[in-house]
């Protein structure tokens, strides 16, 4: 990107998952005749890239639009996106928005951002991008966005109508983005995308073949996996499990730990199995984490006891937890045996407690060294992740921003791991 004082300022904000962050670099690699900025209050031009996989999602979205009108500087605002399939036509014929594009326009950005009258460009759900991202802007970790789409169909889940179906971007294409990012300092690569464990399935190669070269690329220390699903690590997969390369955790969406739950929800994955692979995974060593959606219509309470009893027996460390959001379009929609939402903030408030405290008997068994890439200061202390998905707070006097650091002196906290470092 180049930079120059007469350019127009360009603010991003991005909503959503990691796949957004990638997508809002490709955005910024494209601009040739704008200056970002982390300043929204010197923007000339606000670029929304959002996230539409919740209701609460689209509302934080219309709330941070009706926001912007506030600022004095009367920034044009425009949306891209998840939600532009799913609310986009309606804030564009509300004037809430001075133009829209759709994810397989925003290689175009430059060119749409120069446009004085409004605009709406939806696009395809078919493109892949070409762009090769050089940088994360105020990031130590880098991005990898490996794929596109989604063929599964779960019955809540509003995704691959606004993704389209699983599509796979060329190995070549992702070995050379992460050879440029490697070569300008980054050494931790998390691979996302809709769905990353479908990688490669029309393509004759895997995540797994693309794992082995790209740990052979200079500078790669570390790779990171978003959500993969259960019936997706196969055993092909589990060779690699005790590769040092492999950051010790993983994410694997299981949505639920009732049976009839999964089936309610067209989910593929079995309780058993499920247990089965988190256990013989656990075994070697990692952090787990999982999805779960409570409140789906149909989920009873003998259901929900059910699936808490289950739970208890997943060695899970994370969680990433909704409470079920009606998406107009879905199967799910359109269910009855309606959850009420009290209800519902109850059962996800015992949820994350059990993880939590599942997280925390994993922090104080497992006291073994931990590998942790610094990636911020706050508040005078310095914040990073360890090789399990932990997040580690150390006190030192030294600028330690974006160095790996090995610790073995570190105290176990309920909700995160301290030390001091020199």
């Amino acid at each position: 990107m180049n930079f120059s004082i007469d350019k127009p300022k360009v603010f991003f904000k991005t909503f959503g998952c990691r796949t957004n962050i990638f997508d809002t670099q490709v955005m910024m690699s494209n601009l040739k005749d704008f200056e970002v900025t982390q300043d929204e209050k010197d923007a000339s031009i606000v670029v929304i890239n959002s996230c539409t996989v919740t209701n609460s999602a689209d509302t934080t979205a219309r709330s941070y639009i009706n926001g912007l009108k506030k600022l004095s500087n009367s920034p044009k605002v425009i949306f891209t996106g998840c939600g532009t399939r799913t609310k986009g036509e309606k804030l564009f014929g509300e004037s809430k928005i001075d133009g829209l594009f759709g994810s397989s326009e925003k290689e175009n950005i430059n060119e749409l951002l120069k446009l004085d009258e409004k605009f709406f460009k939806l696009g395809d759900l078919k493109s892949l991008d070409k762009t090769v991202v050089e940088e994360f802007v105020g990031k130590s970790r880098a991005f990898i966005k490996i794929q596109e789409g989604c063929d599964f169909r779960c019955s809540y889940c509003i995704i691959p109508h606004v993704r389209g179906d699983a599509r796979s971007y060329e190995e070549s294409v992702i070995l050379n983005q992460v050879k440029t990012l490697a070569q300008n300092g980054f050494s931790e690569f998390i691979l996302t995308g809709t769905n990353v464990g479908s990688y490669g399935k029309k393509m004759h190669t895997s995540l797994a073949k693309l794992l082995k070269k790209m740990a052979q690329i200079k500078g790669v220390k570390r790779i990171r996996m978003g959500s993969i699903e259960p019936i997706q690590i196969d055993d092909e997969f589990k060779e690699l499990i005790n590769e040092p390369f492999m950051a010790k955790h993983l994410h694997i969406a299981l949505q639920h730990t009732s049976k009839d739950m999964l089936r309610i929800m067209n989910r593929r994955n079995k309780v058993l199995s499920d247990l089965e692979l988190f256990e013989f995974l656990s075994s070697n060593g990692y952090a787990l984490g999982t999805d779960f959606i409570v409140g789906h219509p149909g989920e009873t309470p003998q259901l929900w006891q059910e699936a808490m009893n289950n739970l208890h027996n997943f060695p899970l460390t994370h969680i990433h937890a909704f409470t079920y959001s009606k998406r107009d379009g879905t199967p799910s929609a359109t269910m009855k045996d309606i959850v009420k939402g009290d209800i519902a903030k109850d059962r996800y408030i015992e949820l994350v407690e059990i993880i939590k405290q599942k997280n925390y008997e994993f922090r104080k068994k497992n006291k073994t060294k931990l590998e942790v890439l610094v990636e911020q200061e706050k508040n005078g202390k310095y914040l990073g992740f360890d090789q399990f998905f932990n997040q580690i707070e150390i006190t030192s006097s030294e600028d330690l921003v974006g160095d790996w650091l090995n610790l073995d002196d570190y105290k176990v906290g309920i909700t995160k791991n301290e030390a001091r470092f020199k």
